[in-house]
């Protein structure tokens, strides 16, 4: 059985939901794109937002500074139980192994491939030195589970995700790891571009390939969108792609991070659901995005797309962890034929895999890439991806009676532990709100000063009254303005707005949703709403002005995830 630490863990309530908001909702897109006129529409927002500001009695909170901690913080701590990524195949054999698994053949439908290789070879009762031997699935995504095999919280005996790039990463963090097989299941990574997109492209530069994408957004001739590679196969395959496209001989080099810069000016969001990047293509906000082959084999509405294989394969490759005994080591090789047999292989190309379409493509790692080199990508992505643009984020945090004892000190504790991740270029502010509106802590550059000021306001909120939601989200969108004018007027430097508004309960004082939604869609802001165990309706049409998320938070795993967003976002 797999090897669990016995260390505690704090979840928190009430915060998780940020970290999907913001990284499925991605930097929202632009009103350019719909064809509006933002400049005339922020105009008569702002004119609008002052008006109903002079009515909104607002009181500055003196913040205090605190201690804050300075490590990278507990990954084992942060990480949830395991039990929040359950088992799609539990063996319970006499002798069983567990393995790790990407999910696109470990869900269910045309993605469950593993599950049902897993269940026949179950139910044949193989026995190895005269035990029953089973095979256990568990569905992890790729970023989470090197975190739960680097840190140890939970190590599985077998580890298959989508491509070898995470095997090279464990490599380089001293995981005991070896390869047993390098393709169980055939697969690659793709752009998508529109028919009209690639005949564009095919009179620009005459072929259609990665190189030319790459170099038609760099030029602004076509729109980019990929997943988050801290998260996502396709989006690691894709970040080291373009690295490697800018400097064949050093992904991490000052040219090569110059043209990623430039790379990502016409990237309008980085996202972590291949979902978000259908819609934003479907709504021609892009021109370009990526996929895994075998999802492209199932969607039937990409058909009219083209698809462009780049990076290493997405082969599925198959890794075991830690010292094994002879008999797990016996059964790890068994099951691995028995997923290759003939049987099986045609069941994985009836559901995508092993196509001839992409059989050509066999594109494997440079020698000069390996795990400590992906790495340094992801940590170059994470500082460089907003091409020099800072993160302005306002937190607009509900403080009324009905949020005393456990949710605002998750919310505390979950906000304190996540701002170790959050950039010292970005810039952060804190609202609070109950029948009035306070200002705990105006938008300032996240350094070490900063964050000590944010700690203390952190800690010292305390609950009562009642629900001014909405004159609080109004309050926080003048904060927005207001740095943003300044940093422009002092720098000329752009900045990416965000704000969250998180709150338990409906509003039940001030203004009311239809009071501001125009104010909120001319001010062009993402409004991203967290409802505590609360009808979420009144949040969600106030996240879906500006096409953020509204999400129920009610969740164990909220330090992960919104570490992961920080780490990741800011």
């Amino acid at each position: 059985m797999a090897k669990k630490s016995k260390s505690g863990v704090s979840f928190m309530i009430g915060i998780a939901a940020l970290m999907i908001a913001l990284i499925v909702g991605g930097i929202v897109i632009s009103k350019l794109f719909r064809g509006k006129s933002p400049d005339a529409s922020r105009e008569t927002a702002i004119t609008q937002l002052e008006k109903k500001l002079k009515r909104i009695k607002v009181t500055d909170v003196p913040a205090r500074k605190a201690t804050v901690e300075i490590d990278s913080g507990n990954l084992a701590e942060e990480l949830p139980d395991i039990s929040k990524y359950p088992l799609s195949v539990d063996g319970r054999g006499d002798l069983q192994i567990e393995i790790f698994s990407s999910t696109e053949k470990s869900s269910s439908g045309t993605d469950g491939w593993l599950n049902e290789v897993a269940e026949k070879f179950n139910r044949e009762h193989h026995e190895i030195g005269g035990r029953w031997a089973t095979i256990s699935v568990r569905p992890v995504a790729s970023g989470a589970a090197i975190d739960y095999i680097v840190s140890g919280k939970y190590v599985p005996e077998v580890y298959s995700p989508s491509n070898i790039l995470w095997g090279e990463m464990l490599k380089s963090q001293n995981v005991d790891i070896r390869l047993i097989k390098d393709r169980i299941a055939g697969n690659t990574a793709g752009i998508l571009v529109s028919r009209d997109t690639y005949s564009k492209l095919e009179g620009l530069y005459g072929s259609v390939d990665v190189s030319s994408v790459i170099q038609a957004t760099v030029n602004s001739e076509i729109t980019m969108g990929y997943t988050n590679p801290y998260a996502s196969s396709t989006g690691l395959n894709f970040l080291v792609t373009a690295l490697e496209e800018f400097d064949g001989n050093d992904i991490l080099s000052p040219d090569a991070t110059s043209k990623f810069q430039k790379f990502q000016q016409n990237v309008p969001f980085v996202s972590y659901s291949t979902l978000q990047m259908r819609d934003a293509a479907a709504k021609g906000v892009l021109d370009a995005f990526i996929l895994e082959h075998q999802c492209f084999m199932n969607v039937a509405d990409l058909r009219d797309y083209r698809f462009i294989p780049f990076g290493v394969r997405h082969d599925n490759p198959v890794y075991t962890l830690g010292t094994l005994s002879d008999e797990q080591n016996e059964l790890v090789t068994t099951f691995v034929d028995y997923c290759l047999n003939d049987e099986n292989q045609r069941l994985a190309k009836s559901y995508g895999f092993n196509q001839d379409a992409v059989a050509s493509h066999n594109k494997t790692l440079p020698a000069n890439i390996n795990g400590a080199a992906l790495i340094s990508a992801q940590k170059l992505w994470k500082t460089e991806k907003d091409a020099g643009s800072p993160v302005m984020a306002v937190f607009i945090a509900d403080v009324s009676g009905s949020m005393g004892g456990a949710p605002l000190q998750n919310l505390q504790s979950s906000l304190i532990n996540a701002s170790k991740y959050i950039n010292d270029t970005n810039y952060v502010g804190l609202v609070t709100y109950s029948s009035n509106v306070s200002v705990n802590l105006p938008i300032a550059k996240f350094d070490l000063n900063q964050r000590s000021y944010f700690t203390g306001a952190v800690e010292d909120l305390s609950p009562g009254g009642n629900t001014a939601t909405y004159d609080a989200v109004l309050v926080g969108l003048n904060l927005l303005k207001e740095a943003q004018e300044k940093i422009q007027s002092e720098s000329g430097q752009q900045v990416k707005p965000l704000l969250f508004v998180l709150s338990d309960g409906e509003t039940n004082v001030g203004n009311k949703l239809g009071d501001i939604k125009s104010i909120v869609e001319g001010m062009d802001v993402p409004c991203y709403t967290i409802g505590y165990n609360a009808n979420l309706k009144a949040l969600s049409e106030l996240s879906a002005i500006n096409e953020a998320a509204s999400i129920n938070a009610d969740s164990d795993d909220v330090i992960y995830n919104l570490k992961s967003l920080f780490n990741a976002q800011m």
